[in-house]
Order: C-alpha cells, then sequence, then structure tokens
C-alpha cells in the first residue's frame, strides 16, 4: 500500500533530519581534531550520542514507510 502524502512527508523530514544530523556530527568531528584531548573526549562523546538519535530517526521513518507510524490529517 502506497504512503499517503503526509506519511510521504514525515518519512522524508525524518530522513532530512537525521541526515543533517550526520553531516554535524562530521563537522563536530573536525572540530574535535583543533580540541585539548580532555575537551576532544567530551565532544566525542556528544557527537555519539547525536549519531545514535540519527539512526533512532532513520529507524522512524522505516516504520513510517512500513505503516506502523502515520501521521493523520490535520484536524
Amino acid at each position: 500500500m502506497p504512503l499517503t502524502k503526509p506519511n510521504q512527508q514525515l518519512r522524508r523530514d525524518l530522513k532530512a533530519i537525521s541526515f543533517n544530523l550526520e553531516q554535524s556530527c562530521i563537522d563536530l568531528g573536525k572540530l574535535a581534531k583543533k580540541l585539548s584531548d580532555a575537551d576532544a573526549i567530551a565532544l566525542a562523546g556528544l557527537v555519539g550520542t547525536l549519531y545514535e538519535e540519527a539512526g533512532r530517526l532513520v529507524g522512524y521513518a522505516d516504520e513510517v514507510k512500513a505503516g506502523r507510524i502515520t501521521r493523520s490529517k490535520p484536524e
């Protein structure tokens, strides 16, 4: 069954946000190389958390595609 337009948009939004988070992680990783060891370690922990969150968003997008998560029409 094809996705409705609202669900297609939801899936696109989730994937786009995930992509943006991953790109931010890459940028933060480059910045970490310029920091002291302690600061770089702290930033690496934050980057790891952001990568996990990005992965969760991709999972939600997959659930939208499978029809387990749907967006209803606005009231």
